[in-house]
């Protein structure tokens, strides 16, 4: 039997997470959280890594929890257990020091859909259809509301969680969830014009920036920019910025 979580890095450290649990659409089961957050451990700690991107097997990005798998054992304590298992894996794409891309094709669902909204950025291709629709089924997506609150605007939100509806990638892109959309046969191009554009850069910057960027979403404004401020004193004295700084003078390209 293939892995659950397929991985694969190229010479420029960037990693490849595919979900492969296409028969059940990606379903995020118990299995594939703890494939994650594995993976996503390993790479926090590899300063090798530039970028991770996460796409998904078969016809479906992922069709959030597993819910054959949830209702097999309904109690209090498990499914607190399991929630606390997927934050705990949402909040991880979060604290790594890199950006993280969502290559997103087909359905993206409740869980699914909070995955892409928790990814940095998030790449569409035009089939492909979001929604937080666990209403449907009697269970409010407050989880994923979090992050797709943090996403798109409020109202557009929270029509998507209490009536259940889908939108399009086109519509998702207007909201601010993906960053772009394009033909599903031209999403691998598209996901590499980003990823070039992004290993190019220092990756000292990046990691400061993602992680003061996340940080002052949070925070009153003097504090954000108190740490903003703090932020990019050192990042300045980073050897990197340094010669960035000299090249522009020199007008040359920089030597990272």
């Amino acid at each position: 039997m293939e892995p659950m979580l397929l991985r694969d890095r190229d010479e420029r450290g960037v990693v490849t997470l595919t979900l492969n649990r296409p028969q059940s659409f990606n379903a995020l089961s118990e299995g594939m959280l703890a494939a994650l957050g594995e993976a996503f451990e390993k790479i926090a700690t590899d300063d090798s890594v530039r970028v991770v991107v996460i796409g998904a097997s078969g016809k479906a990005f992922c069709a959030g929890h597993d819910l054959k798998e949830m209702r097999a054992e309904p109690s209090l304590e498990y499914y607190q257990r399991l929630f606390a298992q997927c934050t705990a894996v949402m909040m991880a794409i979060q604290r790594l020091p890199v950006p993280v891309i969502a290559r997103v094709q087909g359905i993206a669902t409740a869980a699914g859909c909070q995955l892409v909204a928790m990814c940095d950025l998030a790449i569409a291709g035009s089939d492909a259809r979001f929604g937080v629709n666990g209403v449907d089924v009697g269970l409010f997506c407050s989880t994923p509301a979090v992050a797709l609150s943090r996403n798109v605007p409020r109202k557009a939100a929270f029509e998507m969680l209490v009536t259940g509806d889908f939108i399009s990638a086109e519509e998702a892109h207007a909201m601010g969830l993906v960053n772009g959309v394009v033909p599903a046969d031209a999403l691998d191009e598209e996901i590499e014009a980003v990823v070039a554009r992004i290993v190019a850069k220092p990756r000292a910057a990046i990691a400061l920036g993602k992680a003061v960027f996340y940080r002052q979403l949070e925070q009153g404004m003097e504090a954000a920019y108190e740490d903003a401020g703090a932020t990019m004193a050192c990042n300045m004295m980073d050897p990197s910025a340094l010669e960035g700084v000299q090249a522009f003078i020199e007008k040359r390209p920089p030597e990272w």
